[in-house]
This record gives C-alpha cells, structure tokens and sequence, in this order.
C-alpha cells in the first residue's frame, strides 16, 4: 500500500456520484469530519490537493473550523507549500487570528523572515487582534532579521495588548533583542520576569553567547543552577560548553558535559562535536581524540574541529592523517575541512604539504579559494620565514587582501625581523583604517628594536591621537573550578604579595639552570635592571605563580593568553616544568604550549 493516494486507499470516503445535491446538514458535518481526517493523512502537496478539491466541491471550505485547518495542514507539515496555502488564504473573506497565525508561523519555518512580518503587518491594517501565539512567531522573524526597529515596535504592541507578562512572549523579547545585540533590554525583561522558565534561562544565556560575554554566561549558569528548580536543557549546556571552550575553564567544562550526560539519552552530532571543541581546546587533546574516535556518526564539522585541535596543539602530522581518513571514508571535504588542515600546516611548518592541500582543493575538489584559505597560505608561508613569497602572494590573490591578511604578514615580519617589509604591511593596514591598536604597537616595537625611538615613538602618537587603546595582555588560569584573570604588573590581588615572592623564588631557582632575561621582549626606552623588573610582572609568570601556590604537587596547570606568548615567557614556562614537575598547558591567541620536564610541543616554532 506504500506510495498509494490518500484518496485511493481512503475510496469509501470520496462521495458516491448518486449522492443528493440536497444533503442534510447532519451529512454534511460528517463529510467535513472524514475529510479533515483525510486532510491530516495526506504526505505530499499532490494528496491534498486531491482532498482540497473533493472540500471545494461540496463547499465544506465556507466553514471557518474546515478552511482554518486546511490552511494550517497545508503551511505547517513537513512536505508544506506556502505558496499553495498564500493562494488558500487569499481566499478566505474574513481570516481569523489563527489563520494569520498559521501564515506567519509557516513563512517563519520556510525563513521567509520578510514576509512574516509583511504579514503581521496586514493583520493590524485589517484590525484583526494578535494573541499570545502571534508574538513568539513574529518576533522570532525580528531576531533573525536583527531589524530592532520592528521588534520595538512590536514590542509596543505587546504592552498595549497587555500581553507583557506572558512568558512565552517574554521569552521571544529576551531572544529578539539578544540577537539585535541590545543586551540591556533583553536583561531587564528578564529581571522583571515573575516567573521564569528553563528556556527563559536558555533565552538570557543565548543573548549573552552571541555577544561572547561568556563569563556573565557562566555567572548566570551559576545562578539558574543555585535556584534548583530547572533541569538544564541541552540549547543551555552547550552555550555554557561555549564559554567554557572561550575562557579554558575545563573544569566547568567537564561538569557541563557530566549535566549533558545525565539529562540526554543519546548526544548529537552537533553537542559532541561542541564538547570535542571544548575539550581540545581547553588543552585536553586526548579527551577531544577519545570523544571524536567513540562518535558512531561524524560529519564535515567534526572532522573540521579535531584536524584543527590537532594544529592547534601541534600534531600537523596526525591532522593530515586524519584528513585522509574523512576522504577514504568518502566525506568530501568542504571549504572549512580546508580552513582546519591548512592551518594545521602553518602551525607546524609544513609547507610543502600545505601548498600541495592548496593545489587540490582548488583543482581536484573546485573550491575556489576564500579570504581564509589566502590567510592560511600567508601565515604558513610567513611563519616559515618566506616573507618575500607570502607578500607576493598577498599582491597577486584574485580578490584584494583584507586587513587579517595583511596583520598575519606583519606580525610574521616581527618575528623575523623584516622591518621594511613590516613597515609595508602596516602601510596597507593603516590605509584600510585600521583601528586595532595592535597594529600600531607591533609596527612601533619593530622599530624600538631596531633602536629607531624616534620612529617608534611617532606611531604610539598616531595610535593615540586615533582614540584607540590597546587591551592589555592577560592570562587566565582555573584554579579549583574557578577562573582568575591576571594583567600584566597586576597587583589587584590581596594575595599578590604572596604571587611575587613567589615569582622572585621561581627565578632564582631558574638562573641555577641557566635562565637569563631575555629583555629584547621590552620595547621600552629604559635600562636592563627595568626591562627584567618589567618582565617579571608578565601576566603569564603571575598565573602560573598563583597555580604554584594553589594547586596540590604535580597536579596540571592550565592557561589561556590573549596575546601571543613572547619568547622570555616560553623559555621560562619550560623551565618551571621541569623544576616544579608539572605539565604546564598555555594557550595563546594563536596555538596551544603544552610544557614538560623542559620541553615544549611547538617544538620552538611558532
């Protein structure tokens, strides 16, 4: 019976060709009862509209109950057409709420965003009252579209309906004006709510994932876990996966994955591929590997996030080998597989590899190169000291170099001390406004080491009369399930006193094992007793001092930087591993570090 028509295997309800014209009003009410039946049994657009025909015939279509549910059957199921059902509402003399409901719902599930609130729009000129069901859907189409001018409005409506307290239109408010990025609002509708619900919860924390305020995410995880009365659902877990993934806190990270554990039966593609994310890149490449190897189904992402982690720590060599895996299990690789296995190439030097990856994804696999695939080359052919072949690249790429590419070109001149190249590289970064002050600084320390004060001191002058203010460098490291954040020279601590002796005991052991300061890394205008006095203050020594003081013997350190880290703080950090035994894990803007017995796994390239 498979495949076969509503219709055909429904025949004892068509209507018999000696049926009265004159039906009784009783046989009538029965007829409209067998075809909606058949109405919701129908599995594709052909089936119903065979039924919609047999409904128009006998002129069942008149009753507002009948033409209601025809409408939503057909913008609402899964093999929906809206532009059959637009062509049914046109035809309704007086469409009711929940016809207008039912449109705006269907155009939102199609993402015709646009025509939803078109259609709201018409609702209020034909004086037709929204409901409680209207505004989660049109609000909905508000957020997508991040037209906060409309969901204003909107939100107006609500309050003069008195709709304000219904916690589903809270909830869409909250999520609307989140992904408008007006946090405040979506904050104080939160605030004012008497009642909340788990997804007012999943709402707030949403907002504040999309702005990547991920420490207020995991403030408000803290709070909604402290009140006891929700059971967090997965859209939670994996956003408080988010934060933990952004701030390193591996740890909380672990507990969120505990909490998915016991509330999901079975875990998605998409959440274990978030926690595969989190792992490795909160350090712990082993779990993120174990995870990927236990997954029953993986997908492009999947392989895209461990052949990253994998550069990310290092392993260019297992990367590519597991790129080959996807292939032979028949994955095509897509542009964001290529993103991951060319920038494991560049963290791990391996150029000709990288440009052999470059050649098939654009001839084997036809996929025209993006920014990021040119950035990727630029780096990975900056970082191995080919500045004159990454710049002649950047001049020759068919679409014009953006301001990322032109950054990762000067920061690998500093690193190789090509000053006339960088000075070129911030040229073209200061044409396209550059208004990240870090440009500034690396181009003014380029010239502070090579003496040129005068220089240096014209493009802080430049950066400060442009009104821009560089971050300061920080380090972040979880002790005991918490996260401290230390800055450079930080002394904000009650307990810094403590974290500098410590730092004064941890380098004189270091000197007994040949350290020395390395005070080119002060781009400053001062003596060598400051420049060491200044090193010392350096956001990475004092997590690490704190870590020492706080941790139990032996026991892992970790640490996320947002800077890269300098060559004074890597040559130390692999000295404290082997002194103190401990592994020491760092992440800066660019890789992981992973510290032990003196060693480090970047091997000094990066």
């Amino acid at each position: 019976m498979m495949g076969t028509s509503v219709l055909n295997y429904n025949h004892h309800l068509l209507p018999s060709k000696d049926l009265p014209q004159s039906s009784s009003e009783l046989n009538l009410k029965q007829k409209e009862q067998e075809y909606l039946c058949l109405v919701k049994k129908c599995k594709s657009l052909e089936e119903f509209k065979q039924v919609h025909v047999q409904i128009l015939k006998f002129g069942l279509f008149l009753d507002s109950f009948c033409s209601s549910s025809v409408l939503a059957t057909c913008a609402l199921s899964d093999w929906n057409s809206m532009d059959y059902a637009c062509s049914i509402f046109q035809q309704l003399d007086e469409p009711t709420t929940f016809d207008f409901n039912t449109m705006i719902r269907g155009y939102v599930n199609n993402m015709n965003f646009e025509n939803a609130i078109y259609l709201y729009n018409d609702m209020l000129q034909r004086e037709v009252e929204p409901d409680n069901f209207t505004y989660p859907v049109v609000l909905k189409a508000c957020a997508r579209l991040a037209v906060i001018q409309e969901g204003m409005q909107i939100h107006g409506h609500v309050f003069k309906l008195g709709l304000e307290d219904d916690v589903y239109v809270q909830n869409s408010l909250i999520n609307m004006y989140g992904k408008c990025r007006d946090i405040e609002m979506s904050c104080a509708i939160f605030r004012r709510m008497e009642q909340k619900s788990v997804a007012s919860w999943s709402a707030i924390i949403a907002a504040h994932a999309s702005l990547a305020m991920w420490w207020e995410c995991l403030a408000l995880f803290e709070d909604m876990s402290r009140e006891g009365c929700w059971r967090a659902e997965e859209s939670i877990l994996v956003n408080v996966l988010s934060a933990c993934t952004h701030l390193g806190a591996f740890h909380l990270g672990r507990c969120a994955h505990g909490s998915l554990l016991k509330n999901i039966t079975e875990l998605n593609v998409a959440v274990m591929t978030s926690l595969m994310d989190m792992y490795v890149k909160c350090g712990s490449l082993q779990k993120g590997l174990c995870l990927f190897q236990n997954m029953t189904r993986k997908n492009q992402l999947s392989y895209s996030v461990i052949i990253s982690g994998l550069g990310l720590h290092g392993y260019g060599r297992q990367a590519l080998q597991i790129f080959s895996e996807m292939v032979e299990e028949g994955l095509e690789p897509d542009d964001v597989t290529y993103v991951s296995v060319l920038s494991a190439c560049s963290h791990s030097g391996l150029v000709d590899e990288g440009l052999d990856l470059f050649d098939k994804m654009k001839f084997e696999y036809r996929i025209e190169p993006t920014m990021q695939h040119y950035g990727c080359m630029v780096d990975l052919k900056g970082r191995a000291g080919l500045l004159e072949e990454a710049f002649q690249l950047v001049q020759s790429m068919p679409i014009k170099a953006n301001d990322v590419l032109w950054r990762s070109l000067l920061s690998a001149c500093k690193v190789h001390d090509n000053l006339k190249l960088g000075e070129i590289a911030a040229e073209n970064l200061f044409r396209l406004s550059s208004h990240n002050p870090s440009d500034y600084l690396v181009l003014s320390n380029m010239y502070a080491r090579a003496q040129q004060w005068e220089n240096a001191a014209k493009i802080r002058t430049k950066m400060i009369n442009r009104g821009l203010i560089q971050t300061p460098g920080y380090s972040l490291v979880e002790v005991k399930s918490k996260v401290y954040k230390f800055v450079s020279q930080d002394k904000s601590y009650c307990k810094s006193g403590n974290i500098y002796k410590m730092i004064h005991q941890m380098e004189w052991q270091l000197r007994f094992e040949g350290y020395m300061p390395d005070t080119s890394q002060v781009m400053l205008d001062v003596d060598e007793e400051e420049k060491g006095e200044r090193l010392k203050g350096h956001s990475q020594k004092l997590a690490i001092a704190f870590a020492l003081i706080h941790t139990s013997q032996g026991s892992a350190i970790r640490i996320i930087r947002n800077l890269r880290m300098c060559n004074d703080c890597h040559s130390y950090t692999k000295l404290v591993s082997m002194i103190y035994e401990r592994e020491i894990t760092v992440r800066d803007r660019n890789r992981f570090h992973h510290f032990k017995d003196g060693n480090c796994s970047c091997r000094d390239y990066w």
